[in-house]
């Protein structure tokens, strides 16, 4: 009679007579160089092959929500720069449309066109320490240092333009900090003018690379049912054939009047979200453009938002009234009716949404902020599971997520 081999418990059989091996608990991150911030993945692994995916978050949470609750609204735009902190001007502009809805508050032209400008050039300088940062997880040193280069310039036009290079707090309630300098709009222009083939240069680097289509090309794909139904937004869901664009689908700020492209992909792979991103850039310059040569005339901030924005300096030293009206905004806050509003934007990374409840007066009763990061990392329980470990890493930088609004 025939004796059946007894397989040791490490490699035991399963009731189908597959072969059951010992798994592996792995944490990546939280300090980890592929996870573009404090983020932790918890992976359990089968050899090589990640069975299981947990993203850890809230190492960087802040509170922020709860700290608008106890600040004026001006007072709190500083915070929003520290969401998506490689977009600070974008940032800046959800927020103040968001409370100027609650105030039913227009803005002049001019205002919404430099808004437009800045929210446009933080949308290329995010897809550039993105496509940076991917490029190194991927192997690719030179994309890099290509990429940061041109955001050097994009930092030096900032700091013209607002003061300061990363955190900007440039937007107020009701307008501007204060109006483009001379001959700026004429510099971005030239910056537009002699990036676009800087950047075909940059992407030549990776779109036909063959070691970095292995690492992308079929990875972390992403259909367009998962896309939508975790709640994905921005390239993420574009990259799965999702054409949803809130510059196109809810016009805010006259984005109305520009003509410009939706990127989408086809497969949903890390590949699709790369070139969604680059050809992002190349429609970020086109809108710039075309903000800039019918760049209107008139005021930067709304002059008869008399409880909201606060006076041009000059006159707070010369005018009684004017001094008054400052002091009641600075220590006060802009004066608000009682009411809710809720809008979104289209942030580098996704839908940036902002829902505020107001009892009236300076200070916002709630605030709830909707971070694209947060719902764009939902989907890592379902993506990376098959993957092998190195796919994690091509994965996280396909996904390009900022810890800081995730945590917030």
């Amino acid at each position: 009679m025939a004796t059946e081999f007894a397989y040791p418990d490490a490699a035991a059989k399963n009731a189908s007579g597959e072969f059951e091996t010992e798994k592996m608990s792995l944490s990546m991150g939280p300090s980890h160089p592929s996870t573009h911030g404090v983020l932790r993945i918890q992976m359990e692994l089968d050899g090589e092959v990640v069975t299981k995916a947990e993203p850890v978050i809230g190492y960087l949470h802040r509170g922020d929500e709860k700290i608008a609750e106890n600040m004026t609204y001006n007072q709190f735009v500083p915070y929003t720069d520290r969401l998506d902190y490689i977009a600070p001007l974008a940032n800046n502009m959800a927020y103040a449309i968001a409370v100027e809805r609650l105030a039913k508050l227009e803005v002049p032209e001019r205002c919404q066109a430099i808004r437009v400008i800045t929210a446009e050039l933080a949308r290329i300088s995010a897809h550039l320490l993105g496509l940076g940062a991917f490029g190194i997880d991927t192997g690719a040193w030179t994309v890099f240092m290509y990429s940061f280069h041109e955001r050097e310039k994009l930092y030096k036009l900032f700091e013209e333009l607002t003061g300061a290079r990363f955190t900007t707090s440039y937007t107020r309630i009701g307008g501007v900090a204060r109006d483009v300098p001379e001959g700026w709009t004429g510099r971005v222009d030239a910056f537009c003018d002699q990036f676009l083939p800087i950047l075909e240069e940059i992407l030549a680097l990776l779109t036909r690379n063959k070691i970095f289509m292995d690492r992308t090309v079929g990875i972390g794909t992403i259909s367009r049912e998962d896309a939508i139904g975790y709640g994905l937004t921005g390239p993420n869901l574009r990259g799965s054939g999702v054409p949803m664009d809130l510059r196109k689908d809810k016009p805010y700020s006259g984005y109305e009047r520009y003509e410009f492209d939706v990127p989408v992909g086809r497969t949903g792979d890390s590949y699709d979200r790369y070139l969604v991103r680059g050809e992002e850039m190349r429609q970020s310059v086109r809108i710039v453009k075309q903000a800039i040569k019918s760049f209107p005339g008139g005021d930067w901030y709304a002059k008869d938002a008399r409880k909201i924005f606060a006076p041009p300096k000059d006159k707070v030293m010369s005018s009684m009234e004017e001094l008054i009206q400052n002091f009641m905004i600075v220590t006060e806050g802009p004066q608000m009716p009682a009411g809710e509003v809720y809008f979104e934007a289209e942030n580098p990374k996704g839908t940036l949404g902002f829902y505020i409840v107001s009892k009236g007066g300076g200070v916002p009763y709630r605030m709830k902020i909707r971070a694209p990061s947060f719902a764009n990392l939902s989907i890592l329980p379902k993506v990376c599971v098959g993957a092998m470990v190195s796919d994690v890493v091509s994965i996280l930088g396909s996904l390009d997520f900022v810890m800081g609004e995730c945590d917030r």
